[in-house]
């Protein structure tokens, strides 16, 4: 039997059963779930196993990779330099980088990276994963392309290349690395343990992910000129890969975040309490209010699925049932992790897990935790 450990509330009882249930039917191997309420944590548990040998515990300070649950900080480091004058959403890319002017992208705003409607949702082949790690040449890959779709009219998710979009736009307003920003400007300041670029010595904390079922679109069926399968495949994603050390010291901002579910709440908890958590400021209200003007409302033409993007963030969407309507924004990892961030109630609800599921936007455990922890706040 595995042991659920850390604090909940009694009120959210139901969803420390519902981890051990999964923990013990297999469903789960090791996984984080926190709560916070007001910034203050009323759910911080976890439990399992951080190997798939069940010889090393999942403890209270294991970390994994969360997948692109990193957006969502990546997103909120963009926002930052908004809410300093730095950054202006309206504002065409090529103010700041200038090279992205090219081949028909003068157009493409800043609040169209954000929103996944900028039309350079991945890169143009050949490209592998490893070539993702050289920063210079893969943004400059980025720059040179032709949208592969007219830019604002329609979201098409962008999955390995959005933190280089963010992170060079970043590099170019403030000067430092996207990881070093987190790092410096968010993770330190609310001492979470969150990272986009994991030093070596932290190495020995990680999980590593199983991976996931096939996806459920086989791309391999699908037209290879189709933007959906320029994007889920340039390049083509390998879960294995963040087993290995270059994987985790590259900085990726839309995939490679390395933290739990503690660590991903406490810095979102700013999101949900007005921009502010323990005396830390990082935005103002009118800056949140930006991540929920809707920037989508067709299918998307990379998930196939009907997603709401606001800027940053995705909103309540008919693609994620489990999402209640209201004033909320979220976004989750391939295989399962999940960010949820409730402005109305001041809520964050964060899973994050080693054994990844399927879906594309959530799997079944994420949903059970999400709707189990929204029943138990009604």
């Amino acid at each position: 039997m595995s042991e659920v450990a850390g604090v909940c509330d009694d009120r959210f009882s139901g969803v420390r059963a519902l981890l051990a249930e999964n923990l013990n039917s297999g469903a789960e191997l090791g996984a984080s779930i926190a709560v916070t309420v007001g910034g203050v944590p009323v759910v911080d548990i976890w439990g399992g196993w951080a190997d798939t040998e069940h010889a090393k515990p999942w403890e209270r300070d294991t970390i994994t990779n969360v997948w692109s649950t990193t957006k969502t900080v990546t997103a909120l480091a963009a926002l930052m330099l908004v809410d300093r004058g730095l950054l202006e959403i309206d504002a065409p890319v090529c103010r700041y980088w200038p090279e992205f002017a090219a081949a028909g992208k003068e157009g493409v705003e800043v609040r169209h990276l954000l929103s996944h409607t900028s039309g350079v949702a991945g890169w143009e082949q050949p490209m592998t994963m490893e070539d993702m790690y050289d920063w210079s040449a893969s943004t400059a890959r980025l720059a040179g392309q032709a949208p592969w779709w007219a830019p604002g009219t329609a979201s098409g998710y962008h999955p390995l290349n959005f933190g280089h979009l963010i992170g060079e736009l970043v590099r170019r307003v403030d000067g430092r690395t996207l990881g070093r920003f987190v790092a410096e400007e968010i993770a330190q300041p609310l001492h979470a343990d969150f990272h986009i670029g994991l030093p070596s010595s932290e190495f020995g904390r990680v999980s590593n992910v199983v991976p996931p079922p096939p996806l459920p679109i086989d791309v391999t069926q699908l037209d290879p000129d189709s933007i959906m399968v320029k994007a889920l495949t340039g390049p083509l994603p390998d879960a294995t890969v963040s087993w290995t050390p270059a994987w985790r010291r590259a900085e990726i901002g839309a995939a490679n975040g390395h933290g739990n579910a503690r660590s991903v709440a406490r810095i979102q908890s700013a999101v949900a309490c007005g921009g502010r958590v323990d005396g830390v400021r990082l935005l103002s209200q009118e800056t949140i209010e930006l991540i929920f003007e809707q920037q989508s409302d067709g299918i998307d033409l990379v998930l196939g699925e009907q997603v709401h993007f606001g800027i940053g963030y995705a909103l309540p969407s008919p693609a994620a049932t489990y999402i209640p309507a209201g004033r909320i924004c979220f976004w989750g990892g391939w295989g399962g992790s999940a960010i949820v961030v409730d402005t109305e109630r001041r809520v964050t609800i964060s899973y994050v897990m080693n054994k990844m599921g399927s879906g594309l936007l959530g799997s079944e455990r994420t949903a059970g935790y999400v709707s189990t922890i929204f029943a138990a706040l009604d």
